[in-house]
């Protein structure tokens, strides 16, 4: 095997693994932060969690722009290379995923405030 290949392989598989050690061990500091303040007797305000439509809402905006992003930028490199039309298709999916996700958002909006 070639070092640049076996490099390549070890970056891709510990860069996002790392990142998951680095979120986790985040989170578990704020948590022991936080039992040691309420510890203390100090009033810990609690993080507001989002609701369900605001998190597809997020979700849905950002795939959807990702995708358009991804999809103009392979139709304007079609421009100049006719191959990069095949690719710009992908684009697609990501905006598929988001508008799915704006419908999930308006559905369960719709069922945590009914209508009369």
């Amino acid at each position: 095997m070639e070092p640049i290949g076996f490099a390549a392989v070890v970056l891709s598989l510990s860069i996002p693994l790392a990142a998951i050690y680095a979120w986790y061990r985040v989170r578990k500091l704020r948590t022991e932060e936080r039992l040691a303040a309420i510890a203390k007797g100090v009033s810990v305000p609690m993080a507001d969690e989002l609701p369900p439509h605001a998190r597809s809402r997020k979700a849905a905006i950002l795939l959807t722009a990702g995708g358009l992003g991804y999809l103009i930028t392979f139709m304007l490199l079609a421009r100049y290379e006719a191959d990069a039309a095949q690719a710009a298709v992908f684009g697609v999916i990501p905006i598929c995923v988001g508008i799915g996700y704006f419908i999930d958002a308006a559905l369960v909006r719709r069922e945590m405030h009914p209508s009369a």
